[in-house]
């Protein structure tokens, strides 16, 4: 078995490759306005770890919505940072490079909370692996952490407090702007697992 991990640079990605050590990481950008922090968090915490990592550019911004794309939100939008069809999208970039690597099982950094949007949930993650698997190279899609908070993850994985300081959750901007959805969550965890937020903001 060869696994990949589709890492965003965020909490969760990260956190997730931290306890599965993924034999290799792919990072998308994709358009997004927070595409070159996101790069810069997964490429630095790679080579912390020595897990071959690419970046792969397909500039979609022209079809996104809501905070990542800078667009009004899509009248479909469950949320101000919901883009459309994004996880399929991202899922079948990453399959794309991952089969021509060997891999065979594609992680992604999925947890209790994201099932807020369809490509969230424990459906859909079932849904696109059997979808991938039926086509050549025979795919498998996971969600380890599906069933988890970020907290519990945070916990589960033993992720030192200095690695996880390099994820980059702001959903708007390459420095967080402190109040979309995205920095609001990485403060609220945070807090959560002890820290002074009072000394961070």
């Amino acid at each position: 078995m060869k696994t990949g991990v589709l890492l965003s640079g965020g909490m969760d990605s990260i956190s997730l490759a931290w306890w599965k050590k993924p034999d290799i990481a792919f990072t998308i950008n994709y358009g997004q306005l927070a595409a070159a922090a996101e790069v810069a968090a997964s490429t630095s915490f790679c080579k912390h770890l020595s897990i071959p990592h690419f970046v792969l550019d397909v500039d979609c911004r022209a079809l996104g919505s809501g905070d990542m794309a800078g667009a009004k939100a899509n009248i479909h939008a469950p949320a101000s940072d919901w883009w459309p069809y994004r996880n399929q999208m991202l899922i079948t970039f990453a399959a794309m490079k991952a089969i021509s690597l060997g891999v065979t099982h594609l992680w992604l950094g999925t947890v209790r909370s994201d099932g807020s949007h369809s490509d969230g949930t424990i459906e859909f993650v079932n849904a696109i692996s059997g979808l991938m698997s039926l086509q050549e190279g025979g795919l498998t899609i996971s969600a380890p952490a599906i069933e988890l908070s970020t907290r519990e993850l945070i916990q589960i994985s033993g992720i030192p407090s200095d690695m996880l300081a390099w994820a980059h959750s702001c959903h708007k901007s390459n420095v967080p702007c402190g109040n979309c959805r995205g920095c609001n969550k990485y403060f609220e965890v945070l807090g959560e697992i002890g820290y002074d937020l009072d000394r961070l903001r």
